[in-house]
């Protein structure tokens, strides 16, 4: 797995009884990825509703794969999961997408002053 790839993980319903697939952008860097049982990613989804730390993707914003419909990365739903959960990579954001991310990270941690 990359930094960058967009990969669809099972997220469990409140309930337990199932699971739907929803996707994330691995955000952590490949040393990290190539070197633990873990990743990092942020989240992505469908609700277009405005949202501090989040931003509007398209098809056009991947280097690889495509998107069924715009879609908002969520900077601030930050999770570390295994990567033995993913079982495919169906994107790739682009060098300018995966920017914007790292500066709306930097933003969400940054020192208030």
């Amino acid at each position: 797995m990359i930094g960058r790839d967009i990969v669809p993980i099972p997220i469990p319903f409140t309930d337990l009884s199932s699971y739907r697939r929803r996707p994330v952008i691995i955000i952590s860097n490949d040393k990290y990825n190539r070197e633990t049982d873990d990743i990092v990613v942020v989240a992505m989804t469908s609700n277009l509703k405005p949202a501090d730390y989040g931003f509007v993707i398209t098809s056009d914003d991947l280097k690889l794969g495509s998107l069924r419909k715009p879609s908002r990365i969520r900077v601030d739903k930050i999770y570390t999961l295994a990567q033995s959960i993913v079982v495919k990579t169906f994107g790739r954001a682009s060098e300018t997408t995966f920017d914007r991310i790292c500066s709306l990270l930097r933003e969400l941690i940054a020192k208030n002053s």
